[in-house]
């Protein structure tokens, strides 16, 4: 598995903006799909935005299309999360995720569809 290490998480009044950045351990991780999750207590981890391979497409659910921006930098094995716009629900732990068991070049939706991730970064938005 890949090591996945998130960065950027804080608080922040509603309508401000944070960058998320997922560092990870080894070069390869730039051949394959990524995204973020996030989670709150006693409730499931749900997809915020997901990335190709390539970088060429991306998928918001509509909670957060508009306001959330995902990208990559594959030469530094990066991957980013811009959040503009924040609002008391987007309070959770991100998790960043990554899938190593195959380089298609697709988008991937579902947590069981990856299977490296991060250790989380808290993000909380207050009123």
């Amino acid at each position: 598995q890949v090591q996945l290490v998130e960065s950027g998480g804080g608080l922040v009044q509603a309508g401000a903006s944070l960058s998320l950045r997922c560092a990870a351990s080894q070069p390869t991780a730039s051949n394959y799909p990524m995204a973020w999750f996030r989670q709150t207590p006693g409730m499931e981890r749900d997809i915020v935005a997901a990335i190709t391979r390539s970088g060429q497409s991306t998928y918001y659910p509509q909670s957060v299309k508009g306001r959330f921006t995902i990208s990559r930098q594959n030469a530094k094995n990066a991957v980013y999360l811009q959040m503009d716009d924040l609002k008391p629900e987007d309070t959770a732990v991100y998790y960043c995720a990554l899938r190593s068991l195959d380089n298609n070049d697709y988008l991937y939706t579902l947590r069981g569809h990856y299977d490296s991730w991060g250790q989380g970064t808290q993000v909380t938005v207050s009123s």
